[in-house]
């Protein structure tokens, strides 16, 4: 038993290096955790503890690590969630190329870019009117009619959108 426990360094440096490479697969931020309470498993291995209390030490240190470094993590990381500069639209004045209906898309010019766009509450918005974009997806923007907007759709900040 005890050339067993000459040989737990190298199944805990083995564990390590599994882990890891699960993490370099998967993106999932999980298993980085395991791989860290593993290593610390090889330094903890050399003591003369028992190989039930190693398993149980190896469980407790990978959970406290998950738990309380995970959100931590993801945080700094923005892990999940890919912002782009369309985000940047949202809520911003988008100038109507042509005219959208509840039931047919039409066009929107924004920062000189035309998108397709779509009426989020099915309120008709004619040409030449002024919308605010509302959310996205894909590549159609979602708009409504910009309060205090005339239905013959001329519009002073025409020329800012």
């Amino acid at each position: 038993m005890e050339s067993l426990l000459g040989y737990l360094p190298w199944f805990w440096l083995g564990l390590v290096v599994l882990f890891t490479l699960i993490e370099v697969f998967t993106f999932g931020l999980t298993t980085v955790w395991f791989a860290l309470g593993a290593l610390v498993m090889v330094f903890l291995s050399t003591l003369p503890i028992p190989l039930v209390w190693q398993l149980l030490l190896f469980l407790a240190i990978s959970s406290v690590l998950l738990v309380f470094t995970r959100p931590l993590a993801i945080k700094k990381l923005k892990v999940g969630r890919e912002r782009t500069n369309t985000d940047s639209l949202l809520g911003a004045k988008a100038l109507v190329m042509r005219d959208i209906t509840e039931f047919e898309r039409g066009v929107v010019k924004v920062h000189g870019m035309e998108w397709s766009a779509c009426s989020v509450d099915g309120v008709p918005l004619v040409q030449d009117s002024v919308c605010i974009i509302e959310r996205i997806e894909g590549v159609t923007l979602f708009v409504r009619k910009q309060d205090g907007e005339a239905e013959t759709g001329a519009h002073p900040m025409k020329k800012d959108v």
